[in-house]
Parts: structure tokens; sequence; C-alpha cells
């Protein structure tokens, strides 16, 4: 081996204490730039924009990168500069050997971990250890604060106001599917089922037509009302022997239109839940555990359908913070 030659820090404790210095200062900044990250995340207009010559940026999107860039170059220049001129600096060779270890290298290795570590110098320039401490923890608060775009905390006034909640509202009219014709109720004969809509679904576009759609998909029957059970509770929410479903299933979400007239059975074909819609939509077989929601409906002054309020419940699948104290059960009145 060539000889060795000792650094500049290793002879000179002031320059030794220089070099922790750089190094504490690099690791120090990066806590002020996890806060700036988090400034210009809450406190930068979405829609702003900022142009770098030909390019055309936004200025969140700079900001962000930046702030949590540098962060982390700070972070990998202090870590280089800590190892190349305060960490111990002497060469060493090692002879090859058989892949499987024996105890006595286990208990080598052991200690020249434990010798690493003394010869980082973290224990007598423990300022080292706590910049960096302080850097690297700082960095989980952007990735924390980030994990806003995920969507919206899913607190109980959220989900009301987006999951549990669909574009069903008092007077909105039946409309069939892809059609939007309006469904009048002496035009409906015993045993049909119309697949349907409300009729303001059309209004949508996009990403929130998918979404509204998703939730507010209906089937409307007609049965005979004395061959029905209909709850005393639920005796306006009819027409005539007609009432209106939720198309969601709710075990997983699939939309169900198998219509089984004889039974009045509503048959799921992904995992063969069935509801007995002449039953207020109950569960007779699968593995759903919940009633078909139904939809309050009544006619408006020329006959046809309309909805007198949004789903009573949360319609499509289930899930573990909803609430299902007003589901429909077997024996209820």
């Amino acid at each position: 081996m060539e000889e060795h030659h000792p650094r500049l820090t290793d002879v000179d404790p002031k320059a030794a204490e220089r070099a922790t210095r750089q190094v504490a200062t690099m690791f120090g900044l990066v806590p002020l730039l996890a806060i700036a990250f988090v400034v210009i995340y809450f406190a930068v207009p979405r829609d702003m924009y900022i142009d770098f010559g030909p390019l055309h940026s936004n200025a969140q999107h700079v900001g962000l990168g930046l702030t949590a860039g540098f962060a982390i170059l700070l972070i990998g220049i202090g870590a280089i500069q800590w190892s190349r001129q305060i960490m111990a600096n002497h060469e060493i060779s090692d002879d090859r050997h058989e892949l499987k270890s024996s105890d006595e290298d286990r208990t080598a290795v052991v200690a020249d971990l434990n010798t690493g570590i003394d010869e980082s110098a973290i224990s007598r320039r423990k300022v080292l250890g706590r910049s960096l401490a302080g850097a690297l923890g700082a960095l989980g608060l952007p990735a924390l604060v980030v994990l806003a775009d995920l969507g919206p905390w899913p607190v109980a006034a959220t989900r009301k106001e987006t999951i549990m909640k669909t574009i069903w509202a008092e007077g909105v009219k039946l409309v069939q599917d892809v059609s939007y014709t309006p469904i009048k109720a002496s035009e409906m004969r015993i045993g049909q089922l119309i697949n349907g809509q409300p009729e303001n679904l059309q209004e949508l576009h996009g990403a929130e037509f998918q979404q509204a759609k998703a939730k507010s998909s209906i089937v409307v029957v007609r049965m005979d009302p004395n061959r029905i059970k209909i709850p005393e509770s639920r005796r306006d929410w009819q027409v005539g022997g007609i009432l209106c479903y939720s198309k969601i299933c709710t075990h997983v979400g699939c939309p169900i239109s198998l219509w089984e007239d004889q039974t009045h059975h509503l048959l799921c074909p992904c995992h063969q839940s069935t509801f007995d819609l002449g039953d207020s939509g109950v569960v007779v077989f699968g593995p759903a555990a919940r009633a078909l929601p139904q939809l309050p409906i009544t006619t408006d002054s020329e006959g046809y359908l309309i909805a007198r309020s949004d789903f009573t419940v949360p319609v499509g699948p289930s899930f573990f913070e909803r609430d299902s104290h007003g589901d429909y059960q077997k024996g209820d009145n």
C-alpha cells in the first residue's frame, strides 16, 4: 500500500472544528427547508405559474421541488464531508475468506462496528449526530404533508358529503338510463324492471359524471301490491307497487339487473348475492351483508316518477366506518 498522508483535519484541530461546523450547518439547514416546503404547500396557490425562459412551470411544484431537493442534497453533501474530513482516516486491507463466517468472524464484525462508531467521532462530536437526526427527522414532515394529496381526510363529515351522498334529491325525476326518458307510473306494467338514473345526471361531465352515476344508478320495478311486503314506515315510498332501489350491490359494488319476476328477487352476477325487492330489498342469499337501499319515490302532477329525497342510507359496498343503524333488516316495521 502507498504511504499514508494525514489530512489537514487530522493534524489541525481548528480545521477539524471548521469541518464539523460545515457539516452541522448543512444538516441544520434541512429543517428550515422542510418548514419552507410545508409553507409553500399551503401558501402558494396551485394555479400560480412562473416562467423560466421557454418553460411555463407551476410555482408550487417548483418551490416544493427546490426545497425538498436541496434538503436531500445537503444531507448527502454533509454525509460525504463528514466521512472525508472527520471520520477516522486510515487504509486497511483484508484477505478473501470463505462465504460462511465463523463465530470469531461474527464477533469481529461486531467489534469492527463498534470501532467504526468510535472512529466516526460521533461520540466525541455529538453535534454531528444531533444535527443529522434533526435533518432526517425533518424530512419526514414534507412526506406527511403531501399525504393530503391522496384525497380529503375521511372524517365523518367528509364521508357524509362525498361517498355517503348522491345527487338524488326531492323532486328529481326518475329517467331511463342512456335515453333519459322520464318514467311515467301509469305506463309501467307489473313485472317490468327499468334501469334508471336521476334526470340531473345529464348536467354533469367527465369524472364528476362517472362518480355520480356510480352512486345514483337505480332499478325501478313494478310488482303486484298484494304479493309484496311493504313496511308501514315505507308506505309512502312506493306508487301502486312501483318501487325503486339502488342498482349497486352492497357487497363489493357491482351493478345489478338480473330480475326474477316470479320471486321478486334481484341477483348480482358477480358473487350471487340475492335481494328480495318484494320485501324491502333484504338479502336472501350470498355474501352481501346489507339490504339494498330503497329510494323513496312519488309522482309529480303529470304522473311521472320523482324522488322524495336522497337515499336514507349510504349506497354501494360496505366499509368499516359507515353507520348501519338505519339499514333495513328482516322483521323491521
